[in-house]
């Protein structure tokens, strides 16, 4: 017969199984762990709160030292594994570019330019320069940068005739190098000087009008509109300039000052230039009395071209001695 002492002690000194919350309807001997210590020790190490599980490893990054553990390193296609597409031509590259800077930025190398000097730029840059198109393809605005991709519409090639759309009877027109006999004014009229006469014509209503006759004993050797294209300028054979008011038809006033025929003129605001075969230049206002106001001497021919730049501060001459 046993000792109660001595069994009250054995029982003391054996552990017992923690007992796990479950159903009523269910027993402990279900989950057959009466045979598994092992896994009866994991079920209290999670059943227990206490359990202190070792701290978990911070990683500190800033603006100037990123953290990569978030990159999806295989979206930059750094892989080394050969392709079976080697040596021959992709027709998907203008995507993969597109789609590289969408994603990268414009400054992102492709792979056949990664091997190139890098180029020389500000390190300390805090935001990506993006250069917005009207037509761009991309919805991100990246793709200004992407070779091979064309940022505006392509315009259809213009057709120029090969026959002009009108043609104009000139039986007196000189046949003179040297002469200036035809000019278009702002108001889309043109003025052409035949033998003696200067004839205006309407580009609008297609109008010939003419302006003047200098008589037998003149002729005609350059016209020149004013820029507001209401008075046109003529040069005659005489060395005489006219002004004369296209609207009215009437002649202005007459400028005298060279020797020989005028076949150059141009004009700066109320300012008019003239050249001439005796070699000089005359600078002439319209609006002061005298004839002209400076002379100017360069050329040891016949000047035959005069243009006033578009500032109006520098007048460009050519001469028949081959300068200008």
């Amino acid at each position: 017969m046993d000792d109660p002492t001595l069994s009250n002690q054995r029982n003391q000194s054996v552990p017992s199984t923690p007992s796990l919350n479950v159903p009523t309807t269910m027993s402990d001997s279900s989950f057959h762990l009466e045979n598994l210590p092992y896994r009866t020790m994991h079920i209290n190490r999670m059943i227990n709160s206490s359990y202190n599980r070792s701290p978990s490893r911070t990683i500190y990054s800033d603006r100037f030292i990123p953290s990569r553990s978030g990159s999806n390193f295989a979206l930059f296609d750094i892989s080394n594994s050969p392709t079976s597409t080697e040596g021959k031509e992709d027709g998907s590259g203008t995507y993969n570019s597109l789609l590289r800077a969408a994603l990268f930025g414009p400054d992102t190398p492709d792979k056949k330019d990664s091997l190139d000097a890098p180029a020389c730029r500000n390190i300390f840059r805090y935001k990506t320069e993006t250069k917005r198109s009207l037509h761009s393809l991309s919805p991100f605005g990246l793709d200004d940068s992407v070779p091979g991709i064309s940022h505006s519409p392509v315009k259809a090639p213009r057709k120029v005739p090969r026959s002009p759309y009108k043609v104009l009877d000139a039986p007196a027109l000189q046949d003179d190098f040297y002469l200036n006999l035809v000019d278009w004014s702002s108001n889309n009229v043109l003025a052409v000087g035949l033998g003696n006469c200067v004839y205006l014509w309407n580009a609008c209503s297609s109008k010939v009008t003419k302006l003047c006759d200098l008589g037998i004993d003149d002729s005609v050797c350059s016209v020149s509109w004013a820029q507001r294209g209401t008075h046109l300028a003529v040069g005659t054979s005489d060395g005489e300039v006219e002004i004369w008011d296209a609207s009215r038809c009437q002649r202005v006033r007459t400028m005298e000052g060279h020797r020989l025929r005028v076949g150059a003129l141009a004009w700066s605001s109320s300012l008019l230039s003239s050249g001439s075969r005796d070699k000089s230049i005359l600078q002439r206002d319209i609006r002061a009395p005298d004839d002209f106001a400076s002379k100017l001497s360069g050329h040891k021919s016949e000047v035959c071209g005069l243009k006033w730049s578009y500032d109006n501060r520098e007048l460009a001459s050519g001469g028949n001695d081959n300068k200008v």
